[in-house]
């Protein structure tokens, strides 16, 4: 390993393009998040909706990946994925969740903690048929997380599905399908001057209500 430690240590940026204040923010953690959504999307970011999803197993061992956020409301947030893997896997075990999503180009970052429940059968089958037909025919023949021989098996089953079902409609697999987190906390970063960042988090108060706080950066 060649590289100076030195570089890596000097790597920083001084952020100065906006400001987050409490007397700022939508009074609703939803609203904000739609807000500072909608502003990463016209800003032409590529993926705004790109989110690390962390989970653990029962005994609290961590992992983190990237995927899609496919869509939110007032009932959380909607991703979908193989429930075989190794994120559904500790799903079923332990649904409790956290969420990342960084806007870097914006300065911004958006932290989302809660629980995750399974969408209904319906709700992924309207999803799933919605996806371009080669990525219906990748969710089938992928056994996500488990090891495989070579690419080329995978392809060819990939290869097969897809002239099964050149006429028709590929149809869902049990084992692939959607969820929702329902958040119980929200961060909102702004990335500020000397490190100066603001930080204010929603927590949920009850079922209608959220707490609004300032934690230092």
């Amino acid at each position: 390993m060649a590289l100076d430690n030195k570089i890596i240590e000097n790597l920083r940026r001084d952020y100065q393009s906006a400001t987050l204040s409490e007397k700022e923010v939508s009074p609703d953690p939803f609203n904000q998040f739609s807000h500072w959504f909608s502003q990463a999307m016209e800003s032409g970011l590529h993926e705004p909706n790109a989110m690390t999803l962390a989970t653990a197993t029962h005994d609290g061992k961590p992992s983190a990946r990237i995927v899609l956020l496919k869509g939110f409301n007032r009932d959380g947030l909607f991703f979908y994925t193989n429930y075989l893997s190794r994120k559904g896997k500790e799903l079923s075990k332990n649904p409790v969740v956290a969420l990342v999503f960084h806007w870097g180009e914006l300065e911004r970052q958006v932290r989302i903690e809660g629980t995750v429940e399974k969408l209904s059968k319906e709700e992924s089958e309207i999803y799933f048929h919605s996806r371009p037909k080669g990525s219906q025919a990748g969710a089938v023949v992928s056994p996500q997380s488990q090891e495989i021989t070579d690419r080329a098996a995978l392809e060819n089953q990939w290869e097969a599905l897809e002239a099964k079902y050149a006429d028709s409609e590929i149809p869902k697999p049990a084992y692939w399908g959607g969820y929702v987190v329902r958040p119980q906390v929200f961060e909102f970063w702004q990335g500020r001057s000397n490190r100066l960042h603001d930080r204010i988090v929603y927590r949920k108060a009850d079922k209608k209500n959220w707490k609004i706080i300032r934690l230092a950066p």
